[in-house]
């Protein structure tokens, strides 16, 4: 099977060794998104609410350079810097999968950056 690296400018770049996604048959499989403004490259947004907000701006970016987008996520992973954040961040969330993929949702000790979430997808493409 091949399997082949995406890349948009319309997200942020990979701040390590990996690519932003990789298509591998039917399936799109991102790397996780924290709410880096690809603009500026920096952590603008503050609180729970603004950075989920921008992660799933760059999600949505990452799947539609892969040939897909929001609505086909079948999977999310979710880490959490602080599991008291868990009700804002779903009320957000849900605004953006509203096909309520399957989920896992976990508490980090830390996550790069000192952000607060960080959330990886994998999608299919029609």
């Amino acid at each position: 099977m091949e399997v082949n690296k995406v890349h948009t400018n319309n997200a942020p770049e990979a701040i390590g060794p990996y690519s932003q996604a990789v298509v591998a048959g039917n399936f799109v499989f991102t790397s996780g998104q924290i709410a880096i403004n690809p603009a500026s490259g920096n952590v603008e947004a503050e609180g729970i609410e603004a950075q989920t907000e921008q992660v799933c701006k760059n999600l949505s970016a990452v799947l539609c350079a892969a040939g897909s987008d929001l609505s086909k996520v079948v999977k999310t992973t979710c880490f959490l810097a602080d599991m008291a954040d868990f009700a804002a961040f779903n009320a957000v969330y849900a605004r953006y999968f509203e096909g309520k993929p399957a989920r896992s949702c976990v508490a980090a000790k830390a996550l790069p950056k000192g952000v607060l979430v960080e959330v990886e997808t994998i999608a299919y493409i029609d």
